[in-house]
């Protein structure tokens, strides 16, 4: 397909079913223990009906489950913003990689954050599809997105909600409100994917072209879209450098430019400087990508504000309480450029 994307060894999967049985005989040593040892246009936010509310509590625990997140910046803007509002949150970081487990572990790990009295969780890679089979109810954006972030964990029950859209279009907002949106071209439609591209189409695009090395997802997806936004509003690609000569611009959806994946997602020739380029990894703040683009003279957006506005609007469903956006974005930049 020309590009480096979604298609790593353990790639997201639906699992559906309600919830898992419970374990049984389990180690004193619970996953979460072990993780613990292991590391410490307006767009407003969603305020749909939520079926379940955490009561405000002046101490609560949360997490972040996901693969190789050792490295990320949610605990330390979760912990700083409860500070500053007087609250003390501990959150832990649940890495599959410390663990050697998959996402097949889910289950076992809900229920286990759940007896310890957990209050959420936020979901990464590679689990904002799977955990979807394995919660009560799910949020009209979630609903619709097909993947969650957030989990409110509430009087044994399981809310999923998807914070990833709205903290990409508010990023986007603020960073290229005024750009062209004809035509835009996606790499990536997993569970990312389909949060940054319900929030494209939300801002105003008029076509979405999306590519994924699993030609089926992108395929879903723009089914899912269509029926949402309109039909024709989102396509499956199957010619990169085609769409990438008629394109205004570039969403960059997949984990290529991690630190552990690095390298560029595309052919660097497929770039211009007409396009802009928008960026969902964070870590490092400048990936191949936007190196290249910025060399070319393209305006590009990095993937900070959207980890900062989706922790933004997760605090909110953890604790009750709308967060200082601006302070958030403050400590996230005080934590470096790497």
């Amino acid at each position: 397909m020309g590009y480096r994307g979604e298609g790593r060894g353990n790639r997201e999967k639906h699992t559906r079913g309600g919830l898992g049985p419970k374990t049984k005989g389990r180690e004193a040593r619970s996953p979460l223990e072990s993780a613990a040892s292991a590391t410490h246009t307006t767009i407003s936010a969603p305020r749909e009906s939520i079926a379940m509310k955490n009561p405000r509590r002046s101490s609560y625990r949360v997490g972040l489950i996901g693969a190789g997140i050792q490295a990320s910046r949610t605990p330390s803007m979760h912990e700083h913003e409860a500070a500053e509002q007087g609250l003390h949150c501990e959150y832990k970081l649940i890495d599959l990689e410390k663990l050697q487990v998959g996402a097949d572990a889910l289950a076992d790990l809900l229920e286990d954050a759940e007896s310890r009295g957990y209050a959420g969780l936020n979901i990464t890679y590679p689990c904002k599809q799977s955990v979807l089979g394995l919660l009560h109810d799910l949020s009209d954006d979630a609903r619709a997105i097909g993947a969650v972030n957030t989990v409110l964990l509430s009087s044994g029950r399981r809310m999923g909600h998807n914070t990833d859209w709205w903290g990409f279009a508010e990023s986007f907002r603020r960073g290229l409100q005024d750009v062209q949106k004809d035509s835009v071209v996606q790499l990536g439609a997993g569970g990312a994917g389909a949060a940054v591209a319900h929030a494209i189409l939300t801002l105003g695009a008029r076509k979405l072209t999306l590519f994924d090395l699993d030609a089926s997802r992108a395929k879903n997806l723009a089914s899912d879209l269509c029926a949402r936004f309109g039909a024709g509003r989102a396509l499956a690609g199957s010619d990169l450098a085609a769409a990438m000569a008629t394109a205004d611009g570039l969403i960059h959806a997949t984990p290529t430019g991690m630190v552990k994946y690095p390298g560029l997602p595309l052919p660097a020739a497929l770039l211009r400087p007409a396009l802009w380029v928008a960026e969902i990894v964070y870590f490092p703040l400048e990936t191949e990508l936007l190196r290249v683009a910025r060399r070319l003279g393209c305006r590009t957006m990095n993937g900070s504000g959207m980890a900062v506005f989706q922790a933004v609007e997760a605090f909110r469903l953890f604790t009750g309480i709308t967060p200082d956006a601006e302070r958030m974005q403050r400590h996230f930049a005080s934590m470096g450029s790497a």
